[in-house]
């Protein structure tokens, strides 16, 4: 089973040292920084599992970094403050936080925060026969991949959830473009092509090392089962 890896955003390097061996001595991988602005972008980027976030960063709070992150990811956010008020700790849950620890925190309590949460919110199958690396927000039509969410255009979106609803079915190009398009007939069988050369490499930005679409030659194209 692959290590989680955990994103420690905390601009005192003592502390995040501390949160970091801690980690690792846990299983887990880390990617450190010292700011909230690139954190958004960067959980996008680097495929990560979770969030620990300081509020009292120097450059933005906490709590903007996170109403940031929620825009496009699901990703858990466990929060850092040396502050213990019990608004505090509503606003920072509410604005989108899975956990609170106030410091200074033992170490090993904060691994098992960390743990315990990853658990909590490890994504379960969204429906019958889905794929438990992907979940889908149905009214809002956004697709999750690992945890991030995909930019996706309509047919793509289309594409993606035919698939999702039958992992390993191999379905050929007439089959999908009767399946997403809504007029099948005004399309050809290499617009399906292009379409799935699209969505690979928008799920190769969030893991290159993973490539869940199937090509069956002369076939077609299925999802791969967990």
């Amino acid at each position: 089973m692959a290590k989680p890896r955990i994103l420690i955003v905390e601009d005192e390097p003592a502390i995040a040292e501390t949160i970091q061996f801690a980690l690792e001595t846990d299983n887990c991988r880390t990617l450190c920084v010292s700011e909230g602005r690139p954190v958004p972008e960067l959980v996008q980027k680097e495929a990560v599992d979770l969030v620990i976030l300081d509020i009292g960063l120097p450059d933005i709070s906490g709590i903007e970094v996170c109403k940031e992150i929620r825009k496009r990811s699901t990703v858990p956010v466990i929060f850092l403050t040396a502050r213990s008020g019990e608004i505090d700790r509503v606003v920072g849950l509410e604005i989108g936080g899975d956990d609170y620890v106030v410091k200074p925190f033992s170490p090993r309590e904060l691994a098992a925060r960390v743990k315990a949460v990853l658990r909590r919110t490890a994504r379960p199958l969204m429906e019958e026969g889905g794929n438990e690396t992907f979940s889908v927000d149905e009214k809002r039509r956004k697709i999750f991949y690992f945890g991030q969410f995909l930019e996706l255009s309509r047919y793509e979106y289309n594409m993606l959830r035919v698939f999702m609803n039958k992992p390993g079915q191999v379905f050929s190009r007439e089959q999908l473009m009767d399946k997403a398009w809504d007029e099948p007939e005004a399309s050809m069988d290499r617009t399906v092509d292009a379409h799935i050369k699209n969505i690979r490499a928008k799920l190769r930005q969030v893991r290159p090392d993973v490539d869940p679409i199937v090509t069956h030659r002369g076939v077609g194209y299925s999802l791969k089962e967990q």
